[in-house]
C-alpha cells in the first residue's frame, strides 16, 4: 500500500480502544502498539514525519500494511498488546533479550531423598515451587544459605544411588554438610532436614527455630554436648537468616526501583530490588538506543514484570509510564495482591531512582567503546538532519585579515574521524575585498570542477557539506552546486555568542537544534573547530611570508624573484640574517649578496688610535 492509502485507511478507523499491528511488504509484523483511540493514534504515523524519531521514520518507511483489533476496554487492549508482542517479537518494539523471568526453587517431598533445585518456571508436576526471589545470583544465595544452615548436601551426588560409594567430600570436613553420603545417615533424618528447609522457604522461621531449640535442649539433657553444640550453631544460622529477610515467601522483593540511561550508542534498563529497605539484587539489560525514555520505560516494564510471574509491592520509575494505572491493575490481578507504580517526587524515593539511573549509566558506558559512541553520534546526527548517511562530511570555512590573504579550508571527516590526507587549502583569486559569499561560491566551484573532471584527490563525493556560517552561506553553496548539476545536502553551522556551534541550519533558514544531544553537539563542534583551525593556520602562514618578504623589499637589488630564492634556500628570516656573505653569494649575484649582508651587518665607525685625531 502507498503512504496515501495507509493514511486513508488509518483515517477510517474507529475512535475505539484497540491494538494495531504494522507489517512490512513480506507480511512480517514489525510493530505492535496499543491505542486509546485507534483512529487518532494510527493516523499519526502517516502524517508529517518531522516530529518522529529516526527510529519511527525508519519503521514507517517499511510499513506496507496494518491490521487492527478493537478491544472492549483500554485494559483489554493492554493485555492484548503484551500478549501479541511476546508472540510476534516485532523488530521495532523494544524487546528484552531474555524473558524467561526469575528462577524458582523446586522441592518434591514425595521423593525418598528430596532435593532443592533451581528452575526457570513453575510446572504442574505436584512439586512445591518457591519464589521468585530475584535474579539467579540471589536465588542461588537463598538456596546456599538454607543448605548451609541445615547442613544439606551441595554436591552432585544422587541418593540413594551414591550412598557409601565414596568417602565424604570436602564439604563434610569443612562442617558444611552432615555427610549424607555415608551409610550411617538415615533417610528419615534427611527428610526431616528437607522438611525444615521447606518451612524456611515458606517463611516459617520461628517454627523451625523452636524445633531445633527443643532438639538442642534434649541433647544437652542427655549429655550429648557435641550434638547440642552443632544444633546451637544451626539455630544461630536460622536466626541470622530470619533477621536478614533473605527469603520472602511467594514474592521477589518489597520494592523495585527502575533506572534508565540512553546514550548515542547504548541504552540500559536497570532494576534494583529492595527487601526491608536493603538492596538485595540488581538486574540490567543493555539495549540499542532510539526511543524516548517514556516509551522505553513503558515497553520494558510491561515485558519485564509480565515475564516474572511474581508481584512486587511497589515499583518506582524515573519517568511517568503510559497506562500505569491499567498496568497496576494487571499486575495486581496476576500476583494476587495490590501493586503500586509511581514516580517519586521527593525524599528517599527520588534518591533511589537516581541511584538506579546511575547504575544504568555505568553499565551502558562500561560496554560502550569510543568507536560505538562516535557511530552513535553520527547516527543521531543523520536522524536530526534527515540524511541517509554521513560517512563522508566535507566542511568549509573562509579566513582573511582585513580583506587580505583570503583563503579557504576544506576538511574531511570519514565516519566521524578527521581524514587529514584529504584536507585542501584554497587561496582565493580575483577578490579585491572581503566577500564571504563570493569566496564560498568560488571555493565550491573550484572543488567540484575537479570532482566532475575526476581529478585525483577530488574524486570522492561527500554525503553532506557543512559550511561555517548561516543560512545565506548554505544557500550560496546549494545554488552553486545546482548550477553544476549536483545535489548534495548542505547545512550551515551556526555559532552562539560564545563562538560555539549552537545549531545546524538549512539553506531555507530552518534551524536544527543540537544542544539537546551532547554527543552530536560535541561532534559538530569538533568539525567546526578543526575547519576553522585549518583555515586560520593557512592564513597566518601566508601573512607571515608576506611580512617577511616586505623586510627584504627594503634592500636594493632584491625583487620578488630574489626574495623568493632567499626564503626557499634559507627557510626563514632568522637564517637569512645569520648567513655569511659567502653563503648569500651561493644564492644571489655578488652585488645583491653584498647588499643583503651589509643590510644586516652595517659597518661600525672606525676608532682612532689613542692620541690621534681620526
Amino acid at each position: 500500500m502507498t503512504k496515501d492509502e495507509l493514511r486513508d485507511k488509518a483515517l477510517s478507523l474507529p475512535y475505539e480502544p484497540g491494538v494495531y499491528l504494522m507489517s512490512d511488504r513480506h507480511g512480517k509484523i514489525i510493530y505492535v502498539g496499543k491505542a486509546k483511540k485507534l483512529k487518532n493514534r494510527v493516523s499519526q504515523y502517516f502524517q508529517d514525519s518531522a516530529s518522529h524519531t529516526a527510529k519511527t521514520r525508519m519503521m514507517v518507511s517499511q510499513i506496507d500494511s496494518f491490521d487492527t483489533i478493537v478491544a472492549r476496554s483500554e485494559f483489554e487492549a493492554l493485555v492484548l498488546e503484551c500478549s501479541l508482542i511476546k508472540r510476534h517479537m516485532p523488530k521495532y518494539n523494544i524487546l528484552l533479550k531474555d524473558d524467561k523471568g526469575y528462577p524458582y526453587l523446586r522441592v518434591d517431598q514425595r521423593e525418598e531423598y528430596p532435593v532443592m533445585t533451581m528452575v526457570s518456571r513453575v510446572q504442574d508436576d505436584g512439586a512445591e515451587y518457591f519464589g521468585p526471589f530475584g535474579g539467579r545470583s540471589v536465588t542461588q544465595h537463598v538456596m546456599d544459605a538454607i543448605r548451609l544452615s541445615l547442613k544439606l548436601p551441595g554436591c552432585h551426588k544422587k541418593f540413594p544411588r551414591d550412598i557409601g560409594k565414596e568417602r565424604p567430600c570436602l564439604n563434610y570436613h569443612m562442617n558444611n554438610c552432615d555427610g549424607w553420603c555415608q551409610p550411617s545417615r538415615s533417610p528419615e533424618r534427611y527428610r526431616e532436614a528437607m522438611r525444615q528447609a521447606v518451612l524456611l522457604l515458606r517463611g516459617n522461621y520461628q517454627e523451625v527455630a523452636r524445633e531445633i531449640e527443643g532438639q538442642m535442649q534434649a541433647a544437652a539433657e542427655e549429655l550429648r554436648f557435641e550434638q547440642a553444640a552443632e544444633l546451637r550453631d544451626r539455630l544461630r544460622s536460622i536466626e541470622a537468616l530470619s533477621q536478614k529477610q533473605l527469603v520472602t515467601a511467594g514474592t521477589m522483593a518489597h520494592t523495585d526501583v527502575v533506572g534508565f540511561y540512553q546514550s548515542e550508542a547504548k541504552a540500559c534498563f536497570t532494576v534494583l530490588h529492595y527487601v526491608g529497605g536493603s538492596l538485595l539484587d540488581k538486574d540490567y539489560q543493555i539495549l540499542p538506543p532510539g526511543d524516548s525514555p517514556e516509551e522505553a520505560i513503558s515497553s520494558l516494564v510491561k515485558q519485564y514484570y509480565l515475564a516474572k510471574q511474581g508481584a512486587v509491592k511497589e515499583i518506582l520509575l524515573p519517568v511517568p509510564m503510559e497506562d500505569s494505572e491499567l498496568f497496576e491493575r494487571l499486575l495486581s490481578e496476576n500476583g494476587g495482591r495490590r501493586v503500586r507504580i509511581r514516580v517519586p517526587q521527593r525524599g528517599d524515593g527520588v534518591r533511589l531512582v537516581e541511584l538506579a539511573n546511575k547504575n544504568a549509566r555505568e553499565e551502558a558506558e562500561r560496554v560502550t567503546s569510543r568507536e560505538e559512541r562516535l557511530q552513535g553520534a553520527l547516527g543521531l546526527l543523520c536522524g536530526l538532519l534527515d540524511v541517509p548517511s554521513l560517512a563522508r562530511i566535507e566542511a568549509y570555512d573562509i579566513s582573511n585579515l582585513a580583506g587580505a590573504d583570503i583563503v579557504a579550508s576544506m576538511t574531511v571527516f570519514s565516519d566521524g574521524q578527521p581524514l587529514k590526507r584529504d584536507y585542501k587549502h584554497f587561496k582565493l583569486r580575483d577578490l579585491a575585498d572581503q566577500d564571504d559569499y563570493a569566496s564560498m561560491r568560488q571555493v565550491i566551484q573550484r572543488r567540484f570542477t575537479h570532482y566532475l573532471a575526476g581529478d585525483a584527490g577530488f574524486d570522492q563525493r561527500p554525503d553532506a557539506l557543512f559550511i561555517d556560517g548561516g543560512s545565506v552561506h548554505a544557500g550560496v553553496v546549494e545554488q552553486q552546486l545546482a548550477e553544476m548539476g549536483l545535489s548534495i545536502p548542505v547545512f550551515g553551522m551556526v555559532k552562539d555568542n560564545r563562538h560555539r556551534t549552537r545549531a545546524m541550519v538549512r539553506p531555507d533558514g530552518r534551524e536544527i537544534g543540537i544542544s539537546a544531544q551532547p554527543a552530536v553537539f560535541a561532534l559538530v563542534g569538533r568539525i567546526q573547530e578543526e575547519t576553522h583551525r585549518f583555515a586560520i593556520t593557512y592564513n597566518r602562514a601566508l601573512r607571515s611570508r608576506r611580512m617577511q618578504g616586505s623586510e627584504l623589499d627594503a634592500i636594493p637589488g632584491i625583487g620578488p624573484k630574489r626574495r623568493a630564492d632567499l626564503l626557499k634556500a634559507f627557510k626563514s628570516m632568522k637564517q637569512i640574517r645569520a648567513a655569511t656573505e659567502a653563503q648569500l653569494r651561493a644564492v644571489l649575484p655578488a652585488q645583491a649578496a653584498q647588499a643583503v649582508y651589509e643590510h644586516y651587518h652595517p659597518q661600525e665607525p672606525a676608532v682612532a688610535p689613542e692620541g690621534e685625531t681620526p
